[in-house]
């Protein structure tokens, strides 16, 4: 699927790292609630509260989940899963442009 019809945009960008991760906040009509942004080249690390499936759109990146010593690379087309409450760290190799699904 390239794009979510019927859609609530939240018009506040979230923004993170200095400005290095941008995203917003789409609800679809379920209430469904699904972020998507960009990440530029950096290394990163994040925190997650739900669980996450994120789905890497275009670019290219390396992550390291929590617990785990080796990093995995991902490309466009492909996607990672984060559980609730944990963590992960991304180098972004070539920005990355992704679809966050919570839950």
């Amino acid at each position: 699927m390239s794009q979510f019809d019927n859609v609530s945009v939240v018009k506040k960008a979230n923004v993170y790292f200095d400005g290095k991760c941008v995203s917003h906040t789409v609800v679809l009509p379920d209430g469904t609630r699904k972020s998507v942004g960009v990440i530029l080249p950096a290394k990163l690390l994040f925190s997650t509260g739900a669980p996450e499936v994120m789905e890497l759109i275009d670019g290219q990146c390396k992550v390291t989940l929590a617990g785990e010593t080796e990093a995995k690379t991902y490309g466009a087309g492909q996607s990672f899963t984060v559980p609730g409450e944990s963590s992960f760290q991304i180098e972004v190799l070539e920005t990355v442009h992704y679809v966050c699904h919570f839950g």
